[in-house]
């Protein structure tokens, strides 16, 4: 049985926590106004997610996609790794002075970056180019020596972690998508030994498939591409290196099985696989070889293994509450330079858990740092007084003015999650519990339960959505319809009931009557915020309440860097590697005994003569075989009609699936490219599909029981006035409050824990746990009065002229292009599609994330 460490605090420290918790909770109880994602009154953040910010220490701003960090052995500066959506660099900081002193631009990375053990030398893993960079390093700035070749670059390996002899010697690197580690000689000829984890004949084949060069058509065919990739099911995808030289060991991550492979480098072969709990990432090693510990992101843990045996010794619990999901991401590690303190950076929860090690067998957990926004990496100074955290989504909230020289107004969500560094004063022992009394307080007052359990207490006695899970709903039947890819201005930002842009409405209600006549008719919910940013992460977050650390790391390599077609789309049931520890909504109704069933959502589309696949075991058998999941040449009124007919079947049968997810994705649109139909024509198509899905629901026999939720899998395609997440969503049943507004701060994670309590399903993760469920949107007494849909007002058939704005840029986009102004074109291209060749799109202030501290307070 594991051992999970709780936060063990002195009852005045208890005293301090409560007190803060207490205040936090009372301000936010007593504010009934509209929560929005900003800086608050008291100094604290607000998240689209429903998460709080209250950061420890300095902050140092840096790029996105901030993945890893390097200390260098004086302690002075942080070479921090950068692999995201946009150009990659490593930023190198001086910590002494807060500041970056230096920006290197690289061609391209994932991760893994370390210093020689003499701090002359930098090391960086070049990801696609299959190669290692090589900096010398002096004074904060970093001069390139070389590029050391791993394999031909036209096979994948994709170096990861990296592990460097102390004597400079050898350099050691996994290879995550080449499932084998790589020993480079770093004299001489550099040659190169390549030690297999995986008996796959294919693990460094490329893939065959590539994706054609017009954006939307690469946006299009991108899951059907990552269905070929010759990636085994069974790959272990090694992830991070840690040598002990003494016993001439390697131990290695494997991402996908839950295990370290320990490798006898006297014969450089694969010896044992030591077990872990899911995803092992990061792992350290003691001074003196005997204790290693390693971070589960997959499992709110870190395995603390006996390297004699290879047996645990004891299980960090990372979470902060002994009953949280996994999501809790525990994702990188350090050690205080006398080893009696871990630091633990917990990427779900933005926080650090500290640990005391010192008697390693009966750790205790001495509390919490409170962190940005994502913290991905996080390393102590060799002298033991500074903690330095990385953030991968950052800490600041800007406007997006245009960029110069650039055809688009406003920047694309995945190049807005730019990175922070926190540096964190760190106290004598002496003084480490005291302050982390503090610190843990900070951090307690930042999560959503805390702030949601006041508006869950104000809750009416008998509305329809139970507050526990097992308790009677009036609601028996939940349909789940996911669309893709709008900003809540963009479709009804024309309604003056809810808090639009006009301005910002692409598609008003001539184009979406029956969006407009379900928020009018029901409830217009204006505050409403997807957790994903793009459709990699948002069908995850959709389906799972959660992306993990897999997804999180390879989106933006698969959107901003694929030129080499070796970053597949990471999601959507392609990959086991990907799946969640409590996998997705369907998984909680095997659980539960819930009936259930998909149309379109993780499923191939049928092709001539065959059948749709399930792309997850648990909906093998549960979805419609007959159903097109994305695919922008088939029409949603086809899919909507579809439906229909099984709904039809149910009605006749006497019963259908307690949950049904439906996918109805053609809102995402086409640009202009010739012959394809026009942006308006397909969304005003998307629009009565909808319109058809919930008048034949409401007008069914099961109408009295059934609540349907609908929303965007994500809202990267368009410009919104408050935040880049915040998205339009809707909820049609009897029991729905009719003609009202809700303005109550929602988020995916809202909208599934609704359903979960509705069907009585277990939470997947800590975000749909802690989501405020959407009591408001309810009220108790049913009105049966069926919704009628509104044809369409306009040419459904209508397709894009060759002379069309923007029809050559559309043709000739790139989806794997850097340049992260490329579906800002394509938006710029919609709008002027629908607005008029002449009407350049407006400039949307998006306050995407939040805001920054200059100062430690």
């Amino acid at each position: 049985m594991r051992a999970r460490h709780l936060v063990t605090l002195s009852p005045c420290h208890l005293v301090i926590l409560t007190a803060s918790l207490c205040c936090a909770s009372i301000a936010t109880a007593a504010d009934d106004a509209p929560t929005l994602p900003g800086k608050r009154p008291d100094g604290m953040v607000q998240l689209p997610n429903q998460w709080l910010l209250w950061p420890a220490g300095k902050q140092v701003d840096l790029g996105d996609g901030a993945v890893s960090s390097a200390m260098h052995p004086e302690g002075r500066y942080l070479a921090v790794q950068h692999a995201g959506y946009s150009a990659h660099e490593i930023i190198v900081v001086d910590l002494q002075d807060a500041k970056a002193v230096s920006h290197t631009k690289i061609a391209e990375t994932f991760y893994g970056i370390e210093f020689s053990s003499d701090g002359k030398r930098l090391y960086c893993g070049g990801a696609s180019s299959e190669t290692i960079h090589v900096f010398d390093f002096d004074g904060g700035k970093l001069k390139p020596v070389e590029s050391i070749k791993i394999r031909d670059i036209k096979e994948r390996g994709i170096p990861g972690g990296l592990a460097i002899q102390k004597d400079g010697a050898r350099l050691y690197t996994a290879n995550v998508w080449g499932q084998r580690v790589s020993r480079v000689d770093l004299s001489g000829e550099k040659k190169v030994l390549d030690i297999l984890l995986s008996a796959d004949a294919n693990s460094t084949r490329t893939p065959d498939t590539k994706l054609p060069d017009a954006l939307d058509d690469a946006a299009i065919l991108k899951r059907a591409a990552a269905q070929l990739d010759p990636a085994s099911p069974s790959a272990p995808f090694p992830f991070a290196c840690v040598l002990d030289e003494k016993r001439e060991r390697l131990f290695v991550s494997l991402w996908a099985q839950a295990c370290v492979a320990v490798i006898d480098l006297k014969v450089n072969q694969e010896i044992a696989r030591w077990k872990t709990e899911g995803h092992p990432c990061e792992m350290l090693l003691g001074r003196r070889g005997k204790i290693l510990y390693v971070a589960n992101a997959n499992n709110n843990t870190v395995t603390v293994l006996d390297t004699e045996t290879g047996r645990a010794i004891e299980t960090l619990w990372c979470a902060m509450h002994p009953d949280t999901p996994p999501g809790t991401t525990p994702i990188s590690l350090a050690l205080s330079p006398d080893e009696k303190t871990l630091f633990i950076a917990n990427a779900g929860e933005n926080n650090v858990a500290v640990f005391d090690v010192d008697d390693i067998g009966k750790s205790d957990s001495l509390g919490f740092i409170p962190a940005g926004w994502y913290p991905t990496s996080v390393r102590v100074t060799p002298d033991g007084k500074t903690l330095a955290i990385v953030n991968g989504k950052g800490i600041v909230s800007l406007p997006n003015p245009p960029l110069p020289g650039s055809k688009s107004t406003y920047q694309y969500i995945a190049s807005l999650l730019k990175g922070t560094l926190s540096i964190v004063p760190l106290p004598p022992r002496s003084q480490m519990k005291e302050k982390m009394a503090e610190h843990t307080a900070r951090a307690f007052a930042c999560t959503p339960d805390k702030i949601n359990a006041a508006r869950v207490a104000r809750r009416a006695a008998d509305n329809p959505i139970p507050e526990k899970i097992g308790a009677p709903s009036p609601i028996k039947y939940c349909i789940y319809i996911v669309k893709e890819n709008r900003t809540y201005d963009q479709v009804l930002g024309d309604m003056k009931q809810g808090n639009g842009d006009v301005k910002l409405c692409l598609f008003p209600q001539n184009v979406t009557p029956n969006h407009h006549k379900l928020a009018e008719e029901f409830v217009l919910l204006d505050n409403f915020y997807v957790d994903g940013e793009v459709s990699a992460d948002g069908h995850e977050w959709t389906c799972g309440a959660y992306a993990t650390d897999f997804v999180e790391k390879f989106w933006p390599l698969s959107y901003g860097h694929d030129r080499s077609g070796k970053f597949p789309y990471p999601s959507e049931g392609v990959f086991p590697v990907a799946y969640p520890a409590r996998g997705y909504i369907w998984d909680r109704c095997v659980e539960a005994h819930v009936t259930y069933r998909s149309y379109g959502e993780f499923a191939t589309s049928p092709s001539k003569g065959m059948p749709a696949k399930a792309e997850v075991k648990a909906l093998i058998g549960h979805i419609d075989e007959q159903y097109h999941s994305f695919d922008t040449n088939y029409s949603d009124i086809d899919r909507a009609e579809r439906f229909l007919s099984e709904l039809k079947r149910f009605e006749a049968e006497g019963e259908m699936p307690r949950l049904q997810i439906v996918r109805l994705p053609n809102d995402h649109t086409a640009g202009t490219g010739a012959g394809s139909l026009t942006p308006t024509a397909y969304v005003a198509q998307n629009d009565l599909a909808l319109g058809m899905v919930v008048e034949a629901i409401s007008k069914s026999k099961f109408w009295p029981q059934t609540a349907i939720f609908c929303l965007e899998d994500d809202a990267q395609n368009g410009p919104d006035h408050v935040d880049a997440h915040r998205s339009i969503a809707f909820v049609a049943s009897p029991y729905t409050r009719r003609k009202c507004v809700d303005s109550s701060m929602y988020s995916t994670s809202s909208m599934l824990r609704t359903m979960e309590l509705v069907l009585g399903l277990k939470p997947m993760s800590p975000y749909d746990a802690a989501a405020l469920p959407m009591f408001n949107a309810f009220q108790a007494a049913a009105d049966l009065t069926p919704f009628t849909k509104v044809g369409a007002n306009i040419d459904l058939n209508a397709h894009n002229k060759k002379t069309a704005w923007g029809a050559k840029e559309s043709d000739g986009m790139d989806f794997t292009r850097e340049d992260a102004n490329d579906d800002m074109l394509l938006n710029e291209i919609v709008w002027r599609s629908v607005k008029g060749a002449d009407s350049p799109m407006p400039a949307p202030v998006r306050a995407a994330f939040v805001f920054a501290y200059p100062d430690e307070e």
